[in-house]
């Protein structure tokens, strides 16, 4: 039977830390339902805000946080792993043997839509146009093994086939980009059949109920670092991606080249980059004193640090192995030698509060302007009781010539705002238009076109150069096109705009400023995406060698990475549409209403002249209630924003 133990002391500062930052997500989204309930019932929900509360339910739902292992083989990658997340279980679950165990990208996550499996795609679709990230959404193309977790020797066997590789010939092994003739050792990935080695699999994907996967941890495990510069999946998506990427070196190896072309071109510095030097198991030596061995290892710490040009306390020195050992048996004097605490304290300090920043942000902005969009609302109610208020009270004692008077000036007022209703009609006939054009530009249509014309160009040209002239090509089009849909996107918010201050002026309604939008993001994103394939294949690259089969395979991920951000560009554009528009809707409605409202009291009051006290009294009651709202409102937003900036030692003390 196989038990994971989240208890007592064998909690780590880590997973103590994962359930802290669960934890505050679970109590912002509580937050969130009471202050969309809250909104319900004062009447002050619309369409509008009811998607924006689900967006940000979502949001928080949908959650990740990913953190990649990055290593050369046989520097103990897979059993960091173990000692980090897995040692509750009281044994390895991740392979971890001498030589390779990761042969393929391998994401260890929950999705309960799932069952417990491995999801394996089979390194035959390398062959195909297609990327890792286009294949997640073909499940019959995957081969799924189910995972027995009650069972520890079961899914060890099961996790056993990430390791397991397979023999092709060298024309399949060009077709995947797995074997470049051209390479001087090339021929000696040959064997006396004529066959090369290559993985079983191009992807796997664990599907684990493990409790920090299900609270949004995702772990990739990357096979080693070659596989860096063949997989694009790794270069363009998961590793760049990643919250956190621990760069693993062996204490007894060092810094090699490699590990310095990878650290330099795929992961660098910057927030959430570590470098783990692991295995100083290898330097305690009994004949030595602690104090000569401590040296030692901070000699390499000093040597690593400056090889990678990175603060020694950026490098932290560890053995996995010690430290899954001291877990399982409770062995406090090992693991605290082990420093595999130290490490963890280091993944929750940098990774969590830095991701918990970036939500709290996000949520907060998009709730104040909520909140101050419900309070023009209000301000609209109040401002409006007020008028009934002053035209009622200046009844008192008037004639029926006055009571008709007024009665024809509402009248009139409704007439007009009718005929302002009619000309917004052509405006939004306008805005119909504009919104048509930012497709012509975004739309998923026109990117499949550039696709396939860069796909052509490449088709024609047998040359590195013609290669990349096709490429640059399709960046550069892509990037026209964001620039020419932002432009009529900048055209749409200030035609809202001077609507917004039209109505503001003409019909006293409390409108702000429209919700600004720009795709600048994703021209960002675009930029960092072309700035990868650059340092893949750039003019240094290219003069020692020449890789049409890879850069074509390097294309399809760029191209899925492409339109992965442009179908999220699509719906951000689509829900901003959708959200400019409501602030005016909803105003116009509450305006028509109130009109209604005000005809109905004096039609009331002209047939019968003694209700005007009561209707001043349900008025100024009315008044009063709107205070009372006002100030609820800014109570329910103090709440909402409290769990939002709530810091998660705080959580941990209230709870």
């Amino acid at each position: 039977m196989l038990v994971c133990v989240l208890g007592g002391e064998q909690v780590s500062h880590l997973v103590e830390k994962f359930q802290e930052y669960s934890g505050w997500r679970n109590a912002v989204m509580q937050a969130l339902d009471r202050y969309q309930a809250w909104i319900a019932d004062a009447g002050l929900g619309d369409v509008s805000s009811d998607q924006r509360i689900t967006q940000l339910h979502e949001r928080l739902r949908d959650d990740k946080l990913s953190i990649a292992f990055v290593a050369e083989f046989s520097r103990g990658k897979s059993e960091l792993i173990n000692a980090i997340f897995f040692a509750d279980y009281g044994q390895r679950i991740l392979p971890s043997s001498a030589g390779r165990t990761t042969m393929c990208p391998t994401e260890l996550l929950y999705d309960e839509t799932f069952p417990p499996c491995i999801r394996l795609l089979p390194i035959e679709t390398r062959a195909e146009a297609m990327s890792t990230s286009d294949f997640k959404q073909q499940n019959n193309v995957w081969t799924v093994l189910p995972l027995d977790i009650q069972s520890g020797e079961g899914m060890l066997e099961a996790f056993k086939q990430v390791s397991l590789t397979k023999r092709v010939s060298v024309e399949d092994a060009k077709r995947y980009g797995l074997f470049d003739e051209e390479d001087p050792d090339a021929a000696l990935e040959i064997d006396g059949q004529g066959l090369v080695e290559v993985s079983q699999w191009r992807h796997a994907i664990i599907n684990f109920p493990h409790p920090l996967l299900k609270q949004g941890l995702v772990i990739v495990d990357t096979p080693g670092l070659n596989a860096i510069g063949t997989e694009p999946e790794l270069t363009l998506n998961l590793i760049p991606n990643a919250h956190a990427v621990l760069f693993i070196l062996a204490a007894d190896t060092g810094v090699t080249k490699s590990d310095i072309d990878v650290w330099r071109n795929h992961i660098g510095g910057g927030p959430g980059r570590l470098v783990v030097l692991n295995k100083i198991d290898s330097m305690w030596d009994e004949l030595r004193t602690a104090a000569e061995v401590e040296q030692q290892i901070d000699q390499q710490v000093a040597i690593v640090a400056q090889t990678l040009g990175v603060a020694e306390q950026q490098v932290y020195p560890v053995s996995a192995q010690k430290g899954l050992v001291g877990k399982i048996n409770r062995d406090a004097p090992l693991l605290a030698k082990s420093r595999v605490l130290k490490l963890e304290a280091a993944l929750s300090q940098q990774l969590l509060p830095t991701k918990q920043d970036i939500i709290r942000s996000q949520m907060a902005s998009d709730v104040q302007e909520l909140t101050r969009a419900k309070q023009a609302l209000l301000a609209s109610r109040n401002r409006n009781v007020v008028e009934q208020l002053v035209e009622l009270k200046s009844l008192r004692g008037k004639n029926q010539n006055i009571i008709e008077h007024m009665m024809k000036r509402i009248d009139l007022e409704r007439k007009e705002f009718d005929a302002s209703l009619i000309k917004l009609q052509s405006t939004r006939s306008v805005f119909a238009k504009l919104s048509s054009d930012v497709y012509t530009h975004l739309g998923m249509g026109i990117l499949k076109q550039e696709i396939q014309k860069a796909r052509d160009g490449m088709a024609k040209s047998m040359f590195s150069k013609g290669f990349l002239e096709s490429v640059r090509d399709f960046f550069s089009q892509a990037r026209a096109n964001l620039v020419a849909s932002d432009k009529k996107i900048v055209e749409i918010s200030d035609m809202m705009t001077v609507m917004y201050r039209k109505f503001s002026a003409e019909h006293g309604l409390a409108l702000t400023s429209p919700m600004p939008f720009s795709l600048q993001k994703y021209r960002d994103d675009l930029d960092k995406i072309e700035n990868v394939f650059q340092r893949q294949f750039g003019p240094a690259a290219l003069v020692t060698t020449r890789k049409p089969v890879l850069m074509q395979k390097f294309f399809e991920s760029i191209a899925s990475r492409v339109k992965q951000s442009f179908l999220q560009a699509n719906r951000d554009v689509e829900a901003w549409f959708k959200v400019v528009m409501a602030p005016l809707d909803a105003q116009i409605r509450e305006h028509k209403m109130q009109l209604k409202q005000r005809q109905k009291s004096i039609e009331k009051i002209h047939d019968a002249t003694d209700s005007l006290e009561e209707k001043i009294e349900a008025f100024e009651q009315m008044q009063a209630d709107l205070d009372v709202q006002l100030a609820a409102l800014q109570a329910q937003e103090d709440i909402l924003m409290g769990a939002i900036m709530a810091e998660m030692a705080t959580l941990k003390a209230a709870a």
